[in-house]
């Protein structure tokens, strides 16, 4: 396989789709070869780039399974449980603290 093509920022001919793109469409690449690759210029640093793949080429998103659902719903319910008090803390435990705020800052708490 040769060079990719290359093309300026929102210059890229149709047909072709990044995969964020692709994902708006219900589509995904589907194994298929990057087409090409559009990029975004930037002062004093590297430009930005994004692969383009071929929207014709493209595949449907797969469903969701069951299994999948429960899945996801199992990983979200544990990124809300705090690992110091064990407690369901109601919101996404932020990973800059890695506990919940009531054991983060327990100070605070108890002036309130």
């Amino acid at each position: 396989m040769g060079a990719l093509p290359v093309y300026r920022w929102r210059l890229a001919p149709d047909g072709l789709a990044t995969r964020r793109q692709l994902r708006a469409l219900g589509l995904r690449p589907g194994g298929q070869d990057v087409a090409a690759q559009v990029e975004r210029p930037r002062r004093r640093r590297d430009p930005l780039v994004a692969y383009l793949y071929r929207i014709d080429t493209a595949k449907p998103v797969r469903p969701m399974t069951p299994a999948k659902w429960a899945a996801l719903a199992k990983a979200n319910a544990a990124r809300r449980i705090c690992p110091e008090c064990r407690r369901d803390a109601g919101y996404v435990i932020p990973p800059a603290l890695g506990m919940c705020t009531s054991c983060a800052f327990p100070d605070e708490q108890r002036a309130a």
